[in-house]
């Protein structure tokens, strides 16, 4: 009798899982897991009462403390930076004189990039290595490295 609810237990954990593919949500796959676990109960043991409490306690426990983590971890991202937001912080280096009122021209992430001072009234010659600052428009405003 115990194999049969084990079994029954099993398929559902495993169902639970493979919807998860379709929610992505983290929730289906907590149940998943925690069914696993009750069918661990109904192989160890005869009583229902037990597999249910299993799977009770293991789906508020993976609901609660394990969801939240894996969601920051795989769905927030911290940090992470894509497009232009990527290039501010990067080096660069001056191909031609490059000032606040004219701009000039910079090779950042391999590209050619059209590029501004961010201090008026000084410019950066050929060769200066440079910090992108900011991103504006298609214009990247550079800083002298210290």
């Amino acid at each position: 009798m115990s194999m049969t609810a084990a079994l029954v237990w099993l398929i559902v954990g495993l169902v639970l899982m493979m919807a998860e593919v379709l929610s992505g949500d983290f929730v289906l796959i907590m149940l998943g897991v925690a069914a696993l676990f009750g069918a661990g109960g109904a192989a160890l043991t005869d009583n229902v009462v037990v597999e249910v409490a299993v799977f009770a306690v293991v789906s508020v426990a993976l609901l609660v403390l394990g969801r939240p983590a894996l969601k920051r971890r795989f769905l927030g991202g911290p940090g992470t930076r894509t497009n232009t937001d990527a290039l501010i912080g990067a080096r660069a280096v001056v191909i031609s004189t490059v000032d606040a009122e004219s701009g000039g021209r910079i090779k950042l992430a391999g590209d050619v990039w059209s590029a501004r001072s961010l201090s008026e009234g000084h410019s950066l010659e050929p060769g200066t290595t440079v910090t992108v600052v900011e991103i504006s428009g298609a214009t990247a405003v550079v800083a002298a490295e210290p």
